[in-house]
């Protein structure tokens, strides 16, 4: 009976393998780390077509908006680490990321975001040629891709400024094309979004 315990016990460790986790969270718009953000490691089982999950660690991120988790998980369960988002949030990559044995032994789950600001838009064609005019434009901000192209937007188009939305704060590229009987003409138009804090983005093309 004692050897069989230890045989089981063994084979209980076995199925568990050490995982470093290194967690990170920053301000995408500046870079700044986010200390105190509470995080959680968390297993997940399959059972009865559900799933159960299980919070195996958590905490609060340094100063540095690091966190660093040695655990031993289990390797067939599936394994994700989550960070509760910051007040006054308008951007997020990634609320929770999943990992296995597959990963390695080590694995970097990072997390930003970034906080609210308000824009106003103010677009008009102010050459107009007429109804063959057409208008399209994208955007990113530093720390994404761009978007796609919007709809043609034909005519002597006129988008006057509505009033305050809130979008992500950082500095948020717009680039546009117009294209008219005369020729294309494009342009890239820049803008800072402060946290808290109205910006207009004017285009008159």
């Amino acid at each position: 009976m004692k050897y069989l315990l230890i045989i089981s016990l063994l084979l209980f460790v076995s199925c568990k393998k050490k995982q470093t986790i290194h967690i990170t969270a920053t301000n995408a718009a500046t870079g700044e780390p986010y200390p105190g953000l509470t995080y959680y490691v968390v297993t997940y089982t399959n059972i009865n077509g559900g799933t159960k999950s299980k919070t195996v660690a958590t905490g609060a991120l340094d100063a540095n908006g690091e966190a660093v988790v040695t655990e031993r998980l289990s390797k067939n369960k599936g394994h994700g680490v989550r960070v509760v988002e910051p007040e006054n949030s308008c951007y997020n990559k990634n609320i929770q990321l999943y990992f296995s044995e597959e990963d390695g032994e080590n694995f970097k789950a990072e997390f930003e975001f970034a906080e609210c600001a308000y824009m106003q838009q103010n677009i008009q064609n102010v050459n107009c040629e007429g109804a063959n005019d057409v208008f399209v434009i994208r955007d990113r901000y530093t720390y994404t891709e761009w978007t796609g192209w919007s709809i043609d937007l034909e005519g002597c188009f006129s988008n006057v400024a509505g009033g305050y939305a809130e979008v992500p704060a950082g500095t948020r590229y717009f680039e546009w094309k117009v294209t008219r009987p005369s020729g294309v003409t494009t342009g890239v138009d820049t803008v800072i979004l402060v946290p808290g804090q109205n910006t207009d983005l004017s285009i008159f093309y």
